[in-house]
């Protein structure tokens, strides 16, 4: 008998599981392939925090799974978090997904029964509100229950920490050796919410911290005056995705005083099933139909989307010679808000003392070029978002601290302020919206800015290149595929050389023409990095939240058709090295 055979037959058999559980286990008893898949392993922590398919298993989202996560996230807080830490409590709050209310509630519950304070939210709520509201509660910690853009049949579970960054090691490695110890899910506390209530152990939170973080976001305006004369000259189509930026971005805008906005009604309300949708994601540009269809009949000058826990942010915007809409990739759109920030800032004399950019080693070359530009620290974290959160706080722990005044990552997701320590999208569409207002006035559009960003620091571009592997199987060539890129790295890509080649496992940096080897400086992640000639770069990482390995490379080219035909050249050449 197989070790998932084996735990397929405890919660069959065990009085902890309920009926409806073991219904739906027994009816995938007989598929082998099925069974593997749903008991070969535990569900890990990545960059992402926990997240998974919906269903029975211990490779599964569901409220056992959830509820062992909290045991172990409350048995870390004891021991780890300081003598008020059950006191100081833990922020909990949800997307629109299928049982985020459910799993919000059972880690709650399960937080109470080990005696932490629990502060719930009494609706779904985006992601970087979260942040904002463990930080304003003072919370030792937060968990979001999103799985963020992935397909209807995922869920997860984000945990933070009181910094309002999604945990960092150590406690992120803390956390899941705790959640690993529990071997015996009747270990696992619950109890009755109405106890729970009782006890002071579960409150709700709502309108007050929305209020708060309403304020704070609109202290990021840089030109209010712009927005009041182009208010109602200037039409934004916007979409929520079925998810929770619905309320929080339409509130923003019209405190702003933005006049013609216009949501998607087909994607407004929440949808579990993103029923208008393939994938719920910024990026996919067929998630895009219906908004652009809206905004043409509009005459739109931008159109944006947030995915569901309102933490990325997608835009297409009006060619001003065509008349056609243009997707921005994270990393264009990213660029846009930041440059404005800088140079509105330094033309105000309102850049802070010692100021920081961050980004992470995946996100366009143009950031430090515009970092040098305006004389920034500019400082390169690992993939993930809560790594450029930590950089917010070690800021303020440090004697000589410099100021964080923005940070991006490719992946559709920015923070302008320090509110949050997340990316936050309902930040980033007002900067963009008063950006764009700015270029308007000027009488240009978005793409016309995208493009004197281009003039002025090159033609940066960037892609990226993924295959999936599913289940245990897959799990297993990716861990080969990243092994042989280890062991034998390309001293060529196509025509571009390898200059340096950065293992972020084992830590070395090598100079590919001396040998010569130096420390990377940032901690232990399965990732490599090709430096390649040419201000060009290659990057391999397996996905932290779906069976994947990425690859994410960038260009640098003369113009917008040289920079695309290099960055198809790359990608060949990086598919030829993979595929061998």
């Amino acid at each position: 008998m197989s070790e998932a055979t084996k735990q397929l037959e405890y919660w069959l058999n065990d009085d902890y599981f309920d009926e409806e559980t073991k219904n739906e286990l027994l009816s995938i008893r007989n598929d082998e392939a099925e069974v593997e898949d749903r008991f070969y392993r535990e569900l890990e922590f990545g960059t992402g925090g926990l997240r998974g398919v919906i269903g029975a298993g211990t490779n599964r989202m569901n409220k056992y799974t959830v509820r062992k996560a909290t045991q172990g996230l409350a048995n870390y807080i004891k021991k780890n978090g300081g003598p008020d830490a059950a006191k100081k409590g833990v922020a909990i709050s949800f997307d629109c997904r299928k049982f985020s209310p459910e799993f919000a509630d059972e880690t709650a519950l399960c937080l109470a029964a080990n005696g932490i304070k629990a502060y719930v939210s009494d609706m779904l709520r985006p992601t970087p509100e979260l942040s904002f509201a463990l930080r304003e509660f003072r919370c030792i910690a937060g968990v979001m229950i999103t799985a963020s853009h992935n397909p209807p049949e995922y869920n997860g579970y984000k945990v933070y920490w009181e910094d309002g960054a999604q945990v960092t090691p150590p406690h992120d490695t803390g956390i899941i050796s705790e959640v690993v110890a529990i071997t015996d899910y009747h270990d696992v506390k619950t109890m009755s919410k109405e106890d729970a209530i009782a006890q002071g152990l579960y409150v709700t939170f709502g309108e007050d911290i929305d209020d708060k973080y309403m304020i704070e976001l609109k202290k990021q305006i840089i030109h209010q005056d712009v927005i009041d004369e182009m208010a109602d000259k200037f039409t934004i189509v916007y979409t929520p995705f079925h998810g929770t930026g619905n309320i929080p971005v339409r509130r923003v805008l019209k405190e702003l005083g933005f006049k013609n906005v216009y949501v998607v009604p087909e994607q407004e309300l929440p949808d579990p099933d993103f029923t208008t949708l393939e994938y719920p994601n910024p990026e996919d540009p067929k998630a895009f139909e219906l908004a652009l269809k809206l905004a043409k009949e509009k005459d739109a000058d931008i159109v944006l989307a947030t995915d569901p826990d309102a933490d990325r942010l997608g835009i297409y915007a009006k060619d001003s010679k065509t008349g056609e809409y243009v997707a921005f990739t994270g990393n264009m759109s990213g660029m846009l808000i930041g440059d404005y920030i800088l140079r509105e800032d330094e033309a105000t004399n309102t850049m802070p003392e010692n100021p920081a950019f961050v980004t992470t080693i995946v996100t366009t070359n143009m950031a430090k070029a515009v970092a040098e530009y305006y004389g920034l620290k500019y400082i390169e974290v690992l993939t993930g978002f809560k790594y450029i959160g930590e950089q917010i706080k070690l800021f303020e722990q440090a004697e000589q601290h410099y100021n964080y005044v923005f940070g991006l990552e490719e992946s559709y997701g920015c923070l302008a302020g320090t509110h949050a320590r997340d990316k936050d999208a309902v930040v980033a569409v007002m900067m963009l919206c008063e950006l764009a207002a700015f270029y308007k006035k000027q009488g240009k559009t978005v793409w016309d800015a995208m493009i004197d960003l281009y003039e002025k620091y090159g033609y940066y571009r960037e892609g990226q290149y993924s295959i999936t592997m599913k289940g245990k199987e897959g799990a297993e060539q990716i861990a080969a595929l990243m092994d042989k890129l280890r062991s034998n790295p390309p001293k060529e890509l196509g025509q571009w050389k390898v200059l340096e080649f950065r293992d972020y496992k084992t830590h070395k940096m090598v100079d590919m023409a001396t040998g010569e080897e130096t420390d990377t400086g940032l901690p232990t992640s399965n990732v490599l990095y090709f430096e390649l000639d040419n201000d060009a770069w290659c990057c391999a990482r397996p996905s932290g939240t779906e069976p994947k390995i990425k690859f994410y490379m960038g260009v640098k080219g003369k113009d917008l058709d040289d920079s695309a035909k290099l960055l198809d050249e790359l990608t060949a050449a990086v598919k030829e090295v993979v595929e061998q």
